[in-house]
């Protein structure tokens, strides 16, 4: 799927590079990944032979699925599994056929494969962000010393610098990235718990199951989180967080580039169809934008938390629609802030001059 699908409007907000893992191809792919990593975890524990573990990956690495039948079966059964491993099991066929999925559920596949995706965003997210902050520590460098007027309250206040101003930016993102480096190890954690979450299905191989699984695919092990759904919405609540401090960056921006402040030239702008003299702040405005879009969605991504029971096949599903646009939301984000920033310099206040 594309996080978000107004094509045109894809080339202002979205983020191609990072859209990809939301695809239909690269969550086939994850998917498969995770069934051919239970097949071999559950070898080693010798719950299956080893030959049906080595069919069951080969015919992971090659499936090409029927994709018309895995949109019936997620339009009947709520979810892409049940018709998945079908496909699957016709391709693999007998003697080996049964052994595809054993003990698991739906979700341990579909949430395993979101994990691991992730896994790959959250190491883009890292790289962007430190290059946000490289980039925001040589502009106070080269302007630091910049004299500006402060503002409280949209009001002239005081004289302060530039160094100053770059502060209020930089010191929430340098705790951003101590705070994803944090959160990581607790969102990417591998998914297995089988019907119910008990793992029970695996005759009190569950564990060991879980762990192998999670040392082949290169994620966390941990207990069984159907229904518990906090290192999501804490992942959420990063997002916004850090889409927020952006959006603030982007405020700030947008107000000194005004032409009675004049305290920050932009390298480019948008121009308009009835004032050839204009130059809109438009990366700017768009982290204003993508900011406020995530502290709306994440208000609705925390509805997901409320799971009755054992499993929510609503705020599952829900989630399933929020997430995804957060995430490209904030890697729209990154990537327009350090174009911005890289493409901007400050100038003396003409404030100061009276």
């Amino acid at each position: 799927m594309q996080a978000l699908s107004h094509p045109l409007l894809q080339a202002l907000v979205g983020d191609e590079a990072v859209e990809a893992f939301f695809s239909h191809d690269a969550e086939l792919l994850a998917l498969l990944q995770v069934e051919a990593a239970l097949a071999r975890a559950q070898s080693q524990a010798g719950l299956i032979d080893r030959e049906a573990a080595e069919k069951i990956s080969q015919a992971c690495g090659s499936f090409r699925p029927d994709w018309q039948k895995l949109a019936q079966g997620l339009m009947q059964d709520g979810v892409i599994i049940p018709e998945l491993v079908k496909q699957l099991r016709s391709a693999i066929g007998e003697p080996h056929n049964k052994a595809v999925h054993f003990g698991a559920t739906s979700q341990d596949i579909i949430d395993t494969a979101l994990v691991l995706r992730l896994k790959s965003i959250v190491a883009i997210f890292e790289s962007r962000l430190a290059d946000v902050i490289s980039n925001l520590r040589d502009l106070r460098k080269r302007d630091g010393a910049t004299k500006l007027m402060a503002h409280t309250r949209m009001q002239q206040a005081l004289p302060f610098t530039a160094a100053d101003k770059i502060d209020t930016w930089l010191q929430p993102l340098e705790r951003h990235a101590e705070n994803l480096a944090n959160l990581a190890p607790r969102l990417l954690m591998v998914q297995l718990g089988g019907p119910i979450g008990t793992r029970g299905e695996m005759k009190d191989h569950g564990d060991a199951v879980a762990d192998a699984m999670a040392d082949i695919l290169g994620l966390g092990y941990g207990p069984s989180w159907h229904s518990q759904r906090d290192r999501i919405g804490e992942f959420a609540s990063f997002l916004s967080l850090l889409s927020g401090t952006l959006g603030k960056i982007g405020q700030d921006v947008a107000l000194m580039a005004q032409n009675e402040v004049s305290e920050v030239r932009l390298a480019s702008g948008g121009g308009s169809s009835a004032m050839p003299h204009k130059s809109n702040p438009v990366q700017a405005e768009v982290l204003v934008a993508l900011a406020r879009l995530n502290a709306g969605l994440l208000g609705t991504l925390h509805q997901a938390l409320v799971h009755e029971n054992e499993r929510s096949g609503a705020a599952w599903t829900l989630e399933w629609m929020v997430l995804p646009q957060m995430v490209v939301a904030t890697a729209a984000g990154l990537s327009k802030a350090q174009a911005l920033i890289t493409g901007m310099s400050f100038s003396p206040s003409p404030k100061l001059n009276h």
